[in-house]
């Protein structure tokens, strides 16, 4: 007669193993071995909520019927992390793969206009550790990021770890963060530039009507005001056309208050009128947010902030450095319009800061410089808690997107997401997966393991960087970590 554990295994088409019977700790058999992968995966933390009413014949057949049987999680081990430079327009973003023992890869996407190397850089230290050990390898290595696009490389890490756990317990990541608020994830495009008011307007009524956004986003900067007579005081020093350069003791290298540029009348009245040109051609249903304004102090932020109010804008985006908490909270107990900040903050400590002393109206953390997917949730969750809410930045390849989604889909406090390629005629192509990646300006969440994508080899391939054109290749000469890391005694 059978006894409950045989006929548990004849359930599932498997035999008992032969009494004191070993198997190397390498050979296939044991890899394949369905009952260990049970004991090991099944009974270890698969069983969700949704299966708590069912047999456990039927739990463990249901969790474990779409699990790669080479993927015992408890049994992962990273082997190998390597890149890529994926061109998305004129930007370079560094795609990074980390490897396992078990034939299972997680992709994860270094910020974009960051180096590769701020991510192979932690390649030693990661090498043998379980994927699925996310915030254990996350405590490990966020000592070697830092704000802007230096937290690139921690944030790579960390979405391809997310992708490996993912796949390694067949749920989407977004599950791993604590289940999802929503099936799609809305998004804001920028206003497309035109030639001239008529091809303008045309782009405008495209992005509404053909792509669906709900939601935009513009920039009307004072380079608008370059050349202009009487628009911009200390404008004979400073070449206000270069808001992106970044040499030493340049106008786009200086901190705003430092430049004490003002604003006249006459050139506020100009940026409020471009601000008027976009509300008339879009009306006011649709919200629009604004960014890229200039260097300037935080005085003259507060009488921008006042010419634009009857424009209704739903935020006025990095009017200053983010790290001028005190001055931030100046400018929003001045103005009506929402501000907001926070695209280049590593971690959520100096969030929390900001979200405190009421500096801002809503925090803005891009994903791939905040700390990934758990600590973005994280800034989402105390920021609700204090009152505040949370759009995301973004403007990197589909990888890095679709970690955004599955964390915007699994933080409740959270407005609308930036697409920032909405005119880079291959980006969808990237990447493949299973249904559409948009639909009427909503990304659509996926219900596939990890983040719900596959590189498209054959396109990625045809858009590397022309001075990095290397695909996945080696990378032994970062297998060895050669510091002592620890940062107390």
């Amino acid at each position: 007669m059978e006894n409950p554990s045989q006929k548990l295994l004849a359930k599932f088409g498997l035999k008992e193993p032969e009494e004191n019977k070993t198997l190397p700790s390498t050979s296939p058999e044991k890899e394949n071995d369905r009952r260990s992968f049970l004991k090991k995966s099944a009974l270890g933390g698969m069983m969700l909520g949704g299966f708590m009413f069912s047999s456990i014949e039927d739990t463990l057949a249901q969790s474990t019927s779409k699990v790669n049987r080479n993927s015992a999680p408890a049994d992962l081990k990273i082997t190998d992390m390597r890149y890529a430079v994926v061109m998305n327009g004129h930007a370079r973003c560094p795609v990074i793969r980390i490897d396992t023992n078990q034939g299972i890869y997680g992709l994860g996407e270094v910020r974009d206009g960051a180096s590769w190397r701020y991510a192979l850089f932690l390649k030693s230290r990661i090498l043998g550790m379980n994927p699925c050990s996310v915030e254990q390898i996350f405590k490990r290595i966020k000592q070697f990021g830092f704000h802007g696009r230096q937290g690139g490389g921690v944030c790579a890490v960390e979405m391809a770890l997310w992708d490996l756990a993912g796949k390694a317990y067949n749920v989407p990541a977004y599950q791993l963060l604590g289940g999802k608020y929503r099936d799609k994830v809305r998004l804001y495009a920028d206003t497309p530039q035109g030639n001239d008011e008529a091809q303008f307007v045309e782009r405008i009524q495209k992005r509404l009507k053909d792509e669906g956004f709900t939601f935009m986003k513009m920039d009307f900067g004072i380079e608008l005001l370059k050349g202009v007579p009487g628009t911009a005081s200390n404008s004979n020093f400073w070449d206000i056309g270069r808001q992106w350069t970044n040499e030493p003791m340049t106008y786009g290298a200086t901190e705003h208050p430092m430049t004490q540029i003002q604003l006249t009348d006459k050139g506020l009245e100009i940026l409020a009128n471009r601000v008027a040109l976009v509300r008339e051609k879009m009306g006011y249903e649709i919200p629009l947010a604004s960014d890229h304004y200039g260097h300037f102090d935080h005085n003259n932020a507060i009488r921008l902030g006042k010419a634009v109010e009857k424009y209704r804008l739903a935020w006025l985006e990095d009017m200053i450095p983010w790290k001028f908490t005190d001055q931030w909270k100046m400018i929003s107990d001045a103005i009506e319009t929402p501000t907001t900040t926070g695209e280049d903050i590593y971690l959520k400590e100096e969030f929390i800061k900001l979200i405190d002393a009421h500096a801002v109206d809503i925090v803005h953390p891009d994903l791939a410089t905040s700390g990934g997917l758990l600590e973005t949730k994280k800034i989402g969750d105390y920021a609700e808690e204090k009152g505040v809410a949370m759009a995301m930045h973004f403007a990197g390849t589909p990888v890095s997107f679709m970690a955004n989604v599955h964390c915007a889909a699994a933080t409740q406090n959270f407005m609308a997401l930036e697409h920032h390629s909405v005119d880079v005629d291959y980006w969808t192509s990237l990447v493949k997966m299973k249904g559409p990646m948009i639909e009427k300006g909503f990304a659509i969440v996926p219900e596939t393991p990890g983040l719900g994508i596959e590189l498209n080899d054959d396109v990625v391939k045809k858009h590397l960087d022309p001075e990095h054109n290397q695909y996945f290749t080696a990378t032994t000469e970062w297998d060895k970590d050669r510091s002592w890391d620890r940062l107390w005694s």
